[in-house]
C-alpha cells in the first residue's frame, strides 16, 4: 500500500483509548489520579485505564490500594475509567503476584514480565511458556510489552494463545524509546506485528504512561505501524465498542 494511503488511514481515525499508564502509586511514577485522567481528556482519549504495578515490583502500592479502587468513580471529566493493575509474571508457570480474589475486583489486568523483578528471565521456552499460561489467566485481558530482549520469546506461539485465549498483545509506546533499557525493542515488535497480520488477529496499543505528559502517546508505535503496513482495524484503540468487546471489561 502506498505511504500516503497509510498515513490517510491512521490519521481518518481518532485514537480513542489508553489502557496501560501508572499514577504515584506505582512509586516510580510522578503525578496522581487526577492529574492523569486529565490529561487523557486533554489528549481526546474516551477509554483510559489507570493500570499500577503490583507488589512484587519495588516501592509500588500494597494491596490496600487496589482494594480501595472499586471506591473510585469511573467517571471523571467525562471520560470511562478503568481502574487495573499491571501484574508481574513471576514464574515459568505464569503465575503472577495477585491472588484470584483481588484480580476479581479490577477492571482491567496487564500481565508483564520484568526481569528480576520476581522473575528470572529464561529461555525463548520457558518465556514463552510463561506469558501463555498468564494468558490462560481468565483475569488477564492483555500482556504488556512483549518485546524486551532480556526475555526472548516466539511470538507465533503467542501469536496463537492470543487467538486461543482471547488474550491481546500489546504494542507498548514507551518501549520503542531512543535507548530504551528493554532493548532492541523495535526489531521484536516488528516481528510481532507480522506475525499478528499473517493470523488477522489484533493488538492494542500502551503508552506506558508514568507521567502526564506522555498519556495517549503512541506516536512510535504508529511509526512502526506504518512501516509494516499494519492494519488499522486490527488496532483497537481506534473503537471503543470493539476494545470492550474484546477485552470483556465490565462497563458499569
Amino acid at each position: 500500500m502506498e505511504e500516503s494511503k497509510i498515513n490517510d488511514l491512521f490519521l481518518s481515525k481518532k485514537y480513542l483509548i489508553d489502557f496501560h499508564t501508572h499514577t504515584i502509586a506505582s512509586g516510580h511514577a510522578k503525578d496522581t489520579i487526577e492529574d492523569m485522567v486529565e490529561s487523557a481528556k486533554k489528549a481526546g482519549l474516551e477509554l483510559y485505564g489507570i493500570t499500577d504495578h503490583t507488589k512484587t515490583m519495588p516501592g509500588t502500592a500494597g494491596e490496600e490500594y487496589f482494594r480501595g479502587l472499586k471506591n473510585q468513580s469511573r467517571d471523571f471529566f467525562g471520560i470511562k475509567v478503568f481502574f487495573g493493575a499491571e501484574l508481574n509474571i513471576i514464574d515459568y508457570d505464569g503465575n503472577v503476584d495477585m491472588d484470584d480474589e483481588l484480580l476479581s475486583e479490577m477492571d482491567i489486568c496487564i500481565a508483564s514480565i520484568h526481569p528480576d523483578i520476581g522473575y528470572k528471565a529464561g529461555d525463548v521456552k520457558q518465556n514463552t511458556k510463561a506469558l501463555i499460561l498468564a494468558m490462560e489467566n481468565p483475569y488477564v485481558k492483555i500482556i504488556g510489552h512483549p518485546d524486551d530482549e532480556r526475555v526472548p520469546v516466539d511470538y507465533e506461539e503467542l501469536v496463537k494463545a492470543s487467538i486461543r485465549t482471547g488474550t491481546i498483545l500489546e504494542l507498548n509506546n514507551n518501549s520503542m524509546a531512543p535507548g530504551s533499557f528493554r532493548g532492541n525493542t523495535v526489531v521484536n515488535d516488528e516481528k510481532m506485528l507480522k506475525v499478528c497480520m499473517k493470523y488477522d488477529v489484533p493488538i492494542i496499543v500502551g503508552s506506558d504512561a508514568h507521567d502526564k505528559g506522555t498519556v495517549g502517546r503512541h506516536d512510535r508505535a504508529v511509526s512502526l505501524m506504518k512501516k509494516v503496513e499494519f492494519p488499522i482495524d486490527l488496532v483497537l484503540n481506534y473503537d471503543c465498542d470493539k476494545a470492550i468487546k474484546s477485552l470483556e471489561l465490565k462497563e458499569e
